[in-house]
């Protein structure tokens, strides 16, 4: 995969090294370091299978093939997520394989040991005039890819497989956690932690205390880790 004529890629350092990121794909941060921490829990089996679903800058993917997993398929439906991702894939020689497409393609690729998931799930209603970003923005209850994925998850895992999905406290982790069950995943949260409101949340603010998904003059919002099992029998 090359890029031609494209922009001039960005880097952040959310590790030790850096992460190439074009312009428009989602800066690994606080929610991504979550996420990264959670796996760094599991063991991998030999011979493992792991999803990065939204890989945006394939940090999450990145972060699997160095724990040991035999192939990562980095799955993102952004053209300039999927050359980032390839990218930085690419420079560290890992074993990350690309595809850019949504849940149809994850699942020819698939099944999975680990689906490992930082989807958009920020919600954005019709007459929200703040800074819209495909990165960030998941409909009017910021379920929009969330709510697709809980309903697939036992699809996309082998018996005995593990998702891990990371969003804000706005998109409902209740609700993540009773469709997961509803559909034959086991779940609860594993991860937690208080995160200040970023430009983003701050230009949300207003519409989201007027939905009741925050209250009025909070600036921080508790991001959560939601691991999801399917029973190995």
């Amino acid at each position: 995969m090359t890029v031609r004529n494209g922009p001039r890629p960005d880097t952040v350092r959310p590790g030790p090294d850096r992460i190439v990121r074009l312009p428009g794909v989602y800066r690994p941060q606080e929610d991504t370091h979550l996420l990264c921490a959670a796996l760094a829990s599991l063991t991998l089996p030999r011979g493992s299978r792991v999803l990065d679903y939204c890989t945006g800058s394939g940090a999450v993917a990145v972060a699997a093939a160095r724990r040991g997993a035999d192939r990562v398929v980095a799955v993102d439906v952004s053209v300039r997520a999927a050359v980032s991702a390839w990218t930085n894939a690419r420079l560290r020689r890992l074993p990350i394989e690309v595809r850019r497409g949504g849940l149809d393609v994850a699942r020819r690729c698939g099944p999975y040991d680990v689906v490992l998931a930082n989807p958009p799930y920020v919600p954005v209603g019709a007459g929200d005039s703040a800074r819209r970003s495909g990165c960030w923005d998941a409909g009017p209850d910021g379920r929009g890819v969330v709510g697709p994925l809980c309903r697939e998850a036992r699809a996309l895992l082998r018996p005995g497989g593990v998702l891990l999905i990371v969003h804000s406290e706005v998109t409902d982790p209740e609700r993540t956690l009773a469709e997961l069950r509803a559909n034959g995943v086991r779940a609860g949260r594993v991860r937690r932690a208080l995160i200040p409101f970023g430009p983003v949340m701050r230009s949300r603010a207003a519409a989201l205390t007027a939905h009741g998904l925050i209250a009025a003059g909070q600036a921080w919002e508790e991001v959560v880790v939601i691991r999801g099992d399917r029973p190995a029998g």
